[in-house]
């Protein structure tokens, strides 16, 4: 058996910190911690990279880099500000270097002024809207090329390259173990499906739930879906899925919320009738919710298909819907059914593109 510290044992626990390191739920669970070690190292090669090599004004690189990496941890979203941070900033630096040349030629500090407070209203007008960063850094990027239009027309071409490097920089570093807002989208929503196969095995077992309790379950689990809602445009980006489709999962995830808190709030009475009368495919339901959960945390898409031998009902055909003189916990049941198929369906349409593990192997 070799020892702690001969080359095996020690090779084997590297291959065990890079597994672990490597593993995407592993980064969704550290996701604080290695975001902030990401933008420190980011900070040190920007601090290195200016004053190593003695570009002049190279704070500026700094600045940037914190501006597109600083408050985004997801690899979509830096992608999606860096290339608004680009745009902008070839805007502003254009603007801010005509401004320069105004104030050479004119000589007019009043005319530079009027100049630049225009531009400053019309980027103020586009930034209330769809392209409201590009317009707002357009703005920002102004002033720091020119200042008030009285800065060396050098300065101003510095000052460019600096905020154009420090884009470079925090691209380059969100490649640093990236965390994807499809892995988060992803453990969230099996993390709820996990947590509403459990309240529904309470409810067909006719457990009794503390009301207290079940409000901060359903707390936690509205957290959830509201953090998975913020999330959708980085994953549509990511994963080249409309952000259509995710809206409608998002939809079928909020109706499985609904549909539970009903049953889970009624009264005893309702719920015993619920647990002396229900059927096969209701405790299936209980299963397909793991089965899903599984597959979005393991990328399983197998279980998906399985879940559809569980429920009885063949993949691309929906539960019926429930006749109209059907009351209470039996109807919720039986809509709870069918919503948590067509989340089953509408997960296994897109599942080469969230399924980013392809064929890995599963480990629980």
């Amino acid at each position: 058996m070799p020892s702690l510290d001969s080359p095996t044992s020690r090779r084997s626990h590297t291959r065990r910190f890079l597994h672990v390191v490597a593993s995407p739920y592993y980064r969704y669970k550290h996701a604080k911690f290695i975001h902030a070690i990401r933008v420190a190292l980011a900070m040190a090669a920007s601090i290195a990279l200016t004053t190593g090599v003695n570009i002049p004004h190279g704070v500026w690189a700094s600045v940037t880099l914190l501006v597109v990496i600083g408050g985004l941890q997801h690899h979509g979203n830096i992608r999606k500000k860096a290339a608004e941070r680009a745009l902008g900033t070839l805007l502003g630096a254009g603007l801010g270097l005509s401004l320069i040349i105004v104030q050479a030629v004119f000589g007019s500090l009043l005319l530079t002024f009027v100049l630049m407070s225009a531009i400053a209203g019309a980027c103020a007008y586009y930034a209330i809207g769809k392209a409201g960063y590009v317009a707002l850094l357009t703005a920002i990027t102004m002033v720091i090329v020119s200042g008030h239009g009285d800065l060396p027309f050098d300065v101003g071409l510095w000052r460019t390259a600096n905020v154009l490097i420090g884009i470079v920089i925090a691209l380059g570093f969100s490649f640093v173990l990236p965390q994807y807002a499809t892995y988060s989208w992803r453990y969230r929503l099996a993390d709820n499906l996990r947590e509403c196969a459990r309240l529904y095995a309470a409810i067909l077992e006719g457990r009794p739930l503390d009301p207290e309790q079940v409000t901060r379950r359903f707390l936690v689990l509205s957290q959830r879906l509201v953090q998975s809602r913020s999330l959708m445009d980085s994953v549509a980006k990511e994963i080249d899925v409309p952000v259509s489709m995710l809206e409608e999962i998002q939809r079928l995830h909020r109706s499985i919320l609904a549909a539970l808190e009903m049953m889970a709030t009624s009264d005893a009475g309702s719920a015993r009738v619920l647990t002396a009368d229900s059927s096969a495919e209701e405790r299936a339901v209980r299963q397909t919710l793991l089965l899903m959960a599984r597959a979005l945390r393991f990328g399983r898409v197998g279980l998906l298909h399985a879940a559809a031998y569980e429920l009885e009902v063949k993949p691309g055909i929906d539960v019926a819907h429930p006749q109209a003189d059907m009351q209470g916990m039996h109807w919720l049941a039986m809509r709870l059914a069918e919503q948590v198929n067509r989340l089953r369906l509408r997960l296994i349409e897109i599942e080469r593109h969230w399924n980013l593990e392809g064929a890995q192997p599963f480990f629980r």
